[in-house]
């Protein structure tokens, strides 16, 4: 099959088409033909190289994956050659406890496809079979690829982690990122009051209209001192979805209004911050870090986005063979919502 790989981390340069073996399901598994799959920030750390994570060469990138089931391995029951799908990224052992109670995010040997094991940028993925969810039929297949990882890992921030509720203000920074224009949804969603901050006018324009009530250019304006104003009385929000890291850690923790919850699930910019725990514990500020999402979840936000509640974001879809292309545009944070590949 053809996919786009590399033997090596680094830069761009590393990325290259190859022809490789085509993978077999075995028992418990599902071989998909991909029709799309969706870039994530994760790809581009993966390509460049983390600490104690050890691939087998030549790795496959790729975690959000929407196509056809392909072939059928041994004791798979209920799937079918042709069923049009969409993959849930997140494996785990489904036997631990974590697991047999829905927090299988939780599962002590959880591994991300794309990430620990060979994702998508393929014609075609093995996968387990509970890993796939029916593709709602009103999606095309890139649409179908903007929704699991951002939307699972947006769920489990605001739902989960953060417990938003109804009439709280929630702060969304980089609201052009896929998980920022996910959290904006759903914290709509949830009756909450949205302000979402971005680096330039055509993409907080873009936010508004996924339903954000207030926007920051974070560029031009203070931001802190805007949310302040927002919420009048100098007061904070309740809630703040970050991912940035160091470059919006401080403007994040100020933000926040005594008893507010920051919760965060990824450091693109860095990971060194400073806290200050007169502030934590005077303001009782709540720190919460949060990955991915349940295998459950998913079901229930594909439900969301056949009733319309909920919908993905694709900015551009490029060829599977403009893989490069696609890892410049999110470094350069080009895109608002997902950049999708097709092979």
């Amino acid at each position: 099959m053809r996919a786009i790989v590399f033997h090596r981390h680094g830069g761009l340069e590393v990325l290259e088409e190859a022809e490789i073996p085509t993978p077999e399901p075995g028992p418990g598994e599902v071989r998909v033909q991909v029709r799309a799959v969706a870039l994530n920030h994760l790809d581009l750390w993966v390509r460049k190289g983390l600490p104690g994570l050890n691939l087998e060469m030549p790795h496959i990138l790729g975690s959000d994956i929407a196509g056809v089931v392909d072939k059928v391995g041994e004791k798979v029951e209920g799937l079918q050659p042709g069923l049009e799908v969409m993959v849930q990224p997140g494996l785990s052992c489904g036997r631990c406890e974590a697991c047999l109670t829905g927090h299988d995010n939780d599962c002590p040997s959880y591994r991300i496809i794309g990430e620990h094991v060979r994702g998508g940028y393929a014609e075609y993925v093995v996968v387990p079979a509970s890993n796939v969810v029916p593709k709602p039929p009103n999606l095309s297949f890139e649409e179908a690829a903007a929704i699991p990882l951002v939307f699972l890992t947006a769920w489990e921030m605001l739902v989960r982690k953060a417990r938003v509720r109804p009439g709280e203000r929630v702060l969304v920074q980089a609201a052009g990122s896929g998980v920022s224009s996910a959290a904006i949804q759903i914290a709509k969603l949830y009756g909450a009051e949205v302000i979402a901050s971005a680096s330039t006018e055509e993409k907080l324009q873009k936010a508004r209209e996924l339903g954000a009530d207030h926007t920051v250019n974070y560029t031009r304006q203070d931001l802190v001192a805007e949310v302040r104003r927002i919420a009048g009385s100098k007061r904070g929000v309740e809630v703040v979805v970050d991912h940035v890291g160091e470059a919006t850690w401080e403007s994040s923790v100020r933000s926040l209004a005594n008893g507010g919850r920051l919760v965060v699930c990824g450091a693109t910019t860095g990971y060194d911050v400073r806290v200050d725990l007169r502030h934590l514990f005077y303001r009782r500020l709540e720190l919460l870090g949060s990955t991915m999402g349940s295998k459950g979840d998913l079901h229930r936000i594909v439900r969301l986005v056949e009733l319309g509640k909920l919908r993905p974001v694709v900015d551009r879809v490029l060829p599977l063979s403009e893989a490069r292309e696609a890892h410049r545009l999110l470094a350069e944070r080009k895109a608002f919502g997902k950049v999708v590949l097709r092979p």
